[in-house]
């Protein structure tokens, strides 16, 4: 065996030792909401993605326990047993004591890795309130128990076995975490992805919490091409089949697969090592400025059109979806979100790559290219259109108050950071909105009927409907490639509507929108929902106010049902201004939702099943998720 196949305890280097993790866990999980309990799991699948990559794994089972706890299982190597060198113990119980601790910081033994910036098993050991690891190499099976990062025996030797691999088994701490309840579909979605980035790795995800369990087997032959495929499968394709390059240089492989379809919206995702880059970086900026210069150079070439015309970034990606993937030896991040890849060598080898393959690929389907470049000519067109109708949405000045729409109710103060803004359903809401709010720093906004659904329209018709119009010169950011965060007016915009099906309509309106065209308001966390009460309870004097069907029966307990007047809110309307302050706009006792953005790809799908054009993926969510919803007002 060569030096760079070995994989002993000789390879696991130690950077720094654990500590400190149990007293502050949202520096290394980043929160400890749901969230985090999430990224516990994905810790652990990292390490056997990280097998995979070397080429010593090829499939990983997750299991959600009945009891709440996690197994991961992989057919890799196994982690090493043997005592390391310099801490004279296990090198298992090393990896999982010691923060930073892994094969992954020696180049002959991962080349590449996802978790080099990651926080390791042996955080999620910390965080547990127990955690079994059993390890299956040289013929033998080795286990190891740990109560909260410490282990409560010795490495043992318990059986023999022929196969090789790790099994974790770990139980989130409920002194840790706010919830330690699993969601079964934000799993499935990781691991579908890393599925796609991963050709002929088989993840299978079990949850055996229920009887009837749910179960998935992600498993790609085709990869990335299939993960764009996937992504239009409720889309209508321009062209059969994604267009697909692949390159390799030293020790960095880039791949890049690539899909028109007849939407407006454009969908390009960018993975380094299999972790999503949603700031993107130089493999996506290489993409864009070689997508853009190849379609300008087919158009002069072949001279589509008559006009001296210059199709932008924008027009040439409008209707795209397309998934960039770079697997390289020392990927460099900026930050430790790793949200954003910063290898400048990348930008000009994806460069070179897509200028070549794609010039070739269109002059040997001139067919697929024209059709793809007339939208993109007709996108060029429709944002001249569109450019025209903004110069009459924005807003010169903050001074400059006569711009603003009529019906909006400004706050005094200037300071957006301390400002917040109600878009409030209908005028009866807005009346009584405007007399119960605090007007040193609350705006309201009025909507006078449903917004225009932007998901099937082009920005020329979006900005023709008044209430979209109000909606971004009130925010003060512009919209689309005119947006700027740094000119919002209000870093708190609230969605105040009614608890009925009309407002729900509105808030996904509403939504659709602030994802399609003002998308960072959204990662700024700026995005909030407002929830004001269902039910106003009266004993005697007293008033209470319930948010759900659940809590009203509690309180009806709780009161006694004797001489109880209970009132039903079917809207905003109903409250007067004191009662509306006093339950959803008040900040000492207001409860709002913030609106955040976990994974792009499954909210795109889901906003293209709720207010795209094709019915039956509609018709199909409702019947499946129809018995989560409770009493519903029609």
């Amino acid at each position: 065996m060569s030096d760079k196949q070995v994989y002993d305890a000789s390879r696991i280097q130690v950077l720094e030792g654990l500590e400190a993790v149990r007293k502050r866990p949202s520096m290394y999980i980043g929160s400890t909401d749901g969230r985090g309990l999430h990224h516990l799991v994905y810790e652990v699948v990292d390490n056997s993605i990280d097998e995979a990559l070397a080429g010593f794994c090829t499939r990983i089972d997750v299991t959600i326990n009945p009891d709440g706890s996690v197994t991961v299982l992989d057919n890799g190597r196994g982690i090493p047993i043997d005592p390391h060198p310099v801490h004279k113990k296990s090198a298992l119980e090393v990896v999982m004591t010691i923060l930073h601790a892994g094969g992954k910081f020696d180049k002959n033994t991962y080349k590449v890795s996802g978790g080099l910036h990651g926080v390791g098993v042996s955080v999620v050991n910390a965080l547990s309130e127990w955690l079994n690891v059993e390890v299956r190499r040289d013929r033998k099976t080795y286990f190891q128990r740990y109560a909260r990062g410490a282990p409560e025996h010795a490495v043992e030797e318990i059986g023999t076995s022929e196969e090789t691999g790790t099994k974790t088994t770990f139980k989130p701490d409920a002194k840790i975490f706010e919830t330690t309840e699993f969601q079964y579909d934000i799993l499935s979605n990781r691991l579908r992805e890393l599925a796609f980035l991963n050709r002929g790795i088989t993840i299978s995800l079990k949850d055996l919490r229920t009887p009837e369990g749910q179960s998935d087997v992600f498993s790609y032959g085709g990869g990335i091409v299939e993960f764009v495929e996937y992504l239009n499968k409720k889309k209508q394709p321009l062209h059969e089949k994604p267009i697909y390059f692949e390159r390799q240089k030293d020790d960095m492989i880039v791949e890049i697969a690539m899909q028109y379809t007849n939407s407006y919206a454009e969908n390009v995702y960018s993975f380094a090592n299999n972790i999503n880059t949603h700031e993107g970086g130089t493999h996506i900026i290489g993409f864009k400025s070689a997508l853009t210069r190849v379609a300008n150079d087919y158009i002069k070439a072949n001279k589509l059109t008559k006009e001296d015309m210059k199709l932008s970034g924008d027009d040439v990606r409008e209707g795209l979806t397309a998934i960039i993937s770079v697997k390289l030896m020392e990927p460099q991040f900026e930050g430790q979100t790793k949200t954003k890849l910063g290898n400048s060598d990348v930008k000009g080898i994806v460069d070179s790559m897509v200028t070549d393959g794609l010039s070739e690929y269109f002059e040997e389907n001139p067919k697929v290219a024209n059709i793809i470049l007339e939208k993109a000519l007709l996108a060029q067109r429709a944002r001249e259109a569109a450019k025209k109708a903004r110069e009459l949405t924005r807003r010169k000045s903050a001074l400059e108050v006569s711009t603003l729409p009529g019906k909006l109710a400004d706050c005094s103060d200037k300071n957006p950071a301390a400002c917040e803004i109600y878009i409030v359903e209908g005028d009866s809401a807005g009346g009584s909105a405007k007399q119960g709010r605090n007007r040193s720093f609350q705006a309201i906004l009025p909507l006078r009927g449903k917004i225009l659904n932007v998901e099937k329209s082009r920005l020329a018709k979006i900005l023709k409907n008044n209430e979209i119009v109000s909606l971004i010169t009130a925010f003060g950011t512009g919209v689309s490639e005119d947006f700027s965060l740094e000119n919002a007016r209000y870093h708190k915009i609230i969605i105040m509507t009614d608890a009925d099906v009309d407002g729900a309509h509105i808030r996904t309106l509403l939504l659709t929108m602030f994802f399609r065209y003002m998308r960072p308001l959204i990662d700024a966390g700026y995005v909030y929902i407002a929830q004001p009460p269902l039910y106003r309870i009266k004993k005697g004097k007293a008033d209470y106010y319930v948010y759900s069907d659940r809590e009203l029966e509690s309180k009806k307990k709780e009161l006694g049902d004797k001489n109880l007047s209970i009132q039903r809110y079917k809207g905003l309307g109903e409250m007067n201004p004191e009662q509306l302050w006093e339950t959803t706009m008040n900040p000492e006792t207001r409860t709002l939702l913030q609106v955040t953005l976990e994974d792009a790809i499954h909210a795109d799908e889901i906003f293209r099943i709720l207010m795209g054009d094709e019915v039956e993926p509609r018709r199909k969510f409702i019947e499946t998720h129809a018995k989560e919803v409770g009493e519903l007002d029609i």
